[in-house]
């Protein structure tokens, strides 16, 4: 039991990593109808910009904990700048062209971010500072570290803030508007452009703390690091219901939780192999997903 137990905390943590990723594939679908294959490279950068900073501030004394609190404000924002530069360069000019040719223009996307990693930071992994992540608590049988508590509280805290954001703002308003209607949200007086920016820098802002926290859970970030979980998370996001905020995080959870217990109960080797099993059989049942696609009242 101790063992089920141990696993089940485990993977509410890869789940939560997987459901603030996913996020960003959910919102910009949902808003645009578009696939952002490039979301991965941002979930990257946030977590190399993470160790930049927090390493930096580290080594000027600062107590870890605050290292750790503005390297992620920081390489947020950093994030959010770089989806909304990607946005107005590969995307804004295409949003008429069609699918496929924004879908090229998604992958292109990708393999330049990746590579742009790969020349400015080398192909060598970086290390995260090791004081951040040490320590953890006995519990029964368990053991649970500071990390994976750290990781829990701070995806439930941004998955909170961003349902304030969506729900209880006027921005979050506007971002619904344009989502449901764009011609008629333009004619009420909203600016389309600016809300798909802000939402392509919400959902990268939110891939950037992911990055921080595998970085910090794992102890290092490569230039590659976000190709598995980015189609990890994309696949969480189908399961969820593509466009649907809950069906997101509920998706990301369950993923998570199904890495976990089969590399726990089976095999770590073909631990990838059944979380995309459990998404097949999803897709085939209910092709929306769990929560259905494009719910009115939780699209983004």
């Amino acid at each position: 039991m101790d063992y089920f137990i141990q696993q089940l905390i485990n993977g509410l943590t890869l789940g939560g990593v997987y459901a603030l990723i996913a996020l960003g594939y959910t919102m910009v679908y949902g808003i645009i109808q578009l696939i952002n294959f490039a979301h991965g490279e941002f979930f990257a950068a946030g977590g190399y910009m993470g160790v930049i900073f927090i390493s930096w501030l580290a080594a000027q004394g600062v107590h870890p904990y605050v290292c750790l609190g503005i390297g992620l404000v920081l390489a947020m924002l950093y994030c959010a700048m770089l989806a909304m530069a990607v946005e107005r360069l590969a995307y804004r000019p295409l949003r008429q062209a069609s699918r496929l040719a924004v879908l090229l223009s998604a992958l292109g996307m990708s393999i330049f971010l990746q590579n742009g990693l790969m020349l400015t930071q080398g192909q060598y992994d970086k290390a995260y500072p090791t004081e951040i992540t040490a320590g953890g608590f006995q519990l029964g049988g368990l053991y649970i570290s500071y990390m994976q508590c750290l990781i829990v509280a701070l995806t439930v805290f941004l998955l909170l803030v961003l349902n304030l954001l969506v729900f209880k703002t006027r921005i979050g308003k506007a971002m619904r508007a344009t989502a449901q209607d764009k011609v008629m949200s333009a004619l009420v007086g909203i600016n389309a452009n600016h809300i798909i920016a802000f939402t392509f820098a919400i959902g990268a802002g939110l891939a950037a703390a992911a990055g921080i926290m595998v970085g910090l859970y794992y102890g290092t970030v490569s230039y590659s690091m976000g190709f598995v979980p980015g189609i990890k998370a994309f696949a969480a996001a189908v399961l969820g219901g593509i466009g649907n905020i809950t069906g997101a995080m509920l998706g990301g959870l369950i993923i998570g939780m199904v890495e976990i217990f089969a590399a726990g109960y089976i095999s770590s080797q073909y631990k990838d192999v059944f979380a995309f099993i459990i998404l097949i059989g999803v897709l085939y049942f209910k092709p929306t997903g769990i929560m259905g696609e494009n719910v009115d009242d939780t699209r983004v």
